[in-house]
């Protein structure tokens, strides 16, 4: 019979206990120098500590010469039989047992027996290991009685022996198996922090990816109002001609600059960062992007209605500038030459609510567009919902498209 203990997973906490007996000896594990010298050790045990019972209660005895040979292959055997304890522990332990009832020669061999036992984890054959030693203790005790103790003290004095020596192994045991929980524990509690490590990167990097997507949306859809007034417009002064070159320009290093900032902080673990992050934008900074939309050609109008000063947190009035960033995006792709409004109002007792009302256009729309994504409106109902707010976004009854948005005020 084998054992079905699950291997040990730090022997090196346990080798006090019982050296050697911390993995099974299976198909798939060769034994080192180090278990070899642990089994000849232990064998070498047993066999004084064999000796030493014997020499104390059997030497010069009457006993039948058939029991004395019965005791000395007893003795060999289970001795050498130590050296398979890993591979067969209850059979060697039971077999012992058995030997106990007239063989003090195997008593070093059942105690070790009965410690491999206990090390494997199999607490309720060590009972009844133990159990069968206390009971054949009884026949052994008349084959070789005490000369100075009457038979029922003896028997109390074994049993009392035979309880030490199983505690003991249960001890062996439970330690084992308590090494085993709290190594388990700690591989799976690192597993859940490299987990947790992991995500929490990962969502700071797709807030990342989402924040980028809004700011070289507005830059490029800038970029591109720019170059279509100079491709309609053949017949503009050299000074518009200018003022528009110098806007592409500025625009197309402000997105060369997010661009690489968002590079440096998606840049793998460990690299260097070519220049620390630019600070985000927040609601201070929507006069100048409405500015740099009316710049374009565009006609927006804002209208700000905020306590003086705002005193909001950085990612609800980053949020609130988010939303009138990606409608001014999407007055500029699907509603070119349109009037668009902005409204941005609230308090602590209503909340924050952002609007960006773009008119229906006017004529028939070019044919060639500005490419989106299709992913803008997706991102943001994201970005307002963990902010705990709403968001609602379509065509009026007028025809104009509408998006608005509501966050909480924090305390």
């Amino acid at each position: 019979m084998t054992s079905t203990a699950a291997p040990a997973h730090s022997p090196r906490l346990l080798r006090q206990l019982l050296p050697g007996d911390l993995q099974p000896d299976g198909a798939g594990r060769r034994r080192t120098a180090r278990d070899w010298a642990v089994d000849v050790a232990l064998f070498v045990a047993a066999v004084l500590i064999g000796l030493s019972v014997y020499d104390l209660e059997a030497a010069g005895r009457p006993v039948p010469e058939l029991v004395q040979l019965a005791d000395l292959v007893a003795g060999v055997v289970l001795c050498a039989a130590l050296f398979w304890r890993r591979r067969f522990p209850l059979a060697l332990a039971v077999a012992t047992a058995v030997a106990g009832a007239f063989s003090p020669l195997s008593g070093g061999a059942a105690i070790i027996a009965l410690l491999t036992l206990g090390a494997r984890g199999r607490l309720g054959a060590v009972l009844a290991v133990g159990a069968a030693h206390a009971v054949l203790s009884l026949q052994y005790l008349r084959l070789y009685p005490d000369p100075e103790m009457s038979y029922w003290p003896s028997v109390a004095w074994t049993w009392l022996v035979l309880a030490v020596i199983t505690g003991w192994a249960l001890v062996v045991g439970a330690r084992r198996q308590l090494v085993h929980t709290l190594r388990d524990r700690a591989v799976r509690a690192e597993a859940e922090q490299e987990l947790r490590v992991a995500q929490a990167r990962q969502l700071e990097r797709t807030r990342i990816a989402r924040e980028m997507h809004d700011v070289l949306a507005h830059r490029i859809s800038l970029l591109s109002l720019h170059a279509g007034a100079l491709e309609f417009r053949p017949d503009a002064s050299a000074e518009e001609v200018a003022r528009a070159a110098g806007v592409i320009r500025d625009s197309a290093h402000q997105a060369l600059q997010d661009l690489r900032a968002v590079i440096g902080v998606l840049r793998a673990p460990g690299e260097p960062d070519g220049e620390p992050e630019r600070p985000q934008p927040t609601l201070s900074d929507l006069p100048e992007l409405v500015a740099e939309s009316a710049s374009a050609g565009m006609r927006v109008r804002l209208t700000q209605r905020l306590p003086d000063p705002v005193e909001l947190p950085a990612h609800v009035a980053r949020t609130a500038y988010r939303v009138v960033q990606e409608g001014l995006t999407n007055a500029r792709k699907h509603a070119p030459g349109a009037a668009v409004q902005v409204a941005v109002e609230g308090g602590p007792e209503q909340g924050i609510t952002v609007e960006v009302l773009s008119r229906a256009p006017v004529g028939v729309l070019p044919e060639r567009g500005i490419p989106g994504t299709g992913t803008g409106l997706v991102g943001l109902a994201e970005r307002v919902s963990l902010a705990g707010g709403r968001i609602e976004h379509g065509r009026t009854l007028a025809g104009d498209f509408r998006l608005w948005t509501w966050q909480p005020w924090p305390a």
